[in-house]
């Protein structure tokens, strides 16, 4: 029986991506894994948002840079005000789609898209 999915992104340089996601879009590190300590690179970390889990890992053949993933949320326009209060530049949204949606998307540095989806 499947009990969790936990998407993984392919980014280019961990702390770049770590800067985004923590001091950006509001996860925080819950843990990080490098094959040798005294490298920054490769890297593979755990993030966590309102017990949401994501992977990003600049070790090879973790996937390509970008992907897309979809986090389904209460309120769009809330977190739209939080991104732009934390300097998060906005690529598309908030936005209502013809199939029922409200979606805000941003691209990290990496190019892989984020796209914050409300039903």
């Amino acid at each position: 029986m499947l009990k969790l999915a936990i998407p993984l992104l392919r980014v280019s340089n961990a702390a770049a991506a770590e800067d985004f996601y923590c001091n950006r879009l509001g996860f925080r590190k819950e843990f990080v894994y490098r094959s040798d300590d005294s490298k920054p690179e490769p890297c593979y970390l755990g993030l966590t948002r309102d017990r949401i889990w994501l992977h990003i890992s600049s070790f090879s053949g973790d996937g390509i840079p970008g992907c897309v993933v979809n986090f389904m949320v209460e309120d769009v326009d809330l977190l739209h005000m939080q991104l732009l209060a934390r300097g998060v530049s906005i690529e598309s949204g908030p936005v209502d789609q013809s199939w029922g949606t409200r979606e805000l998307y941003v691209r990290d540095v990496d190019g892989n898209s984020i796209r914050f989806i409300q039903q």
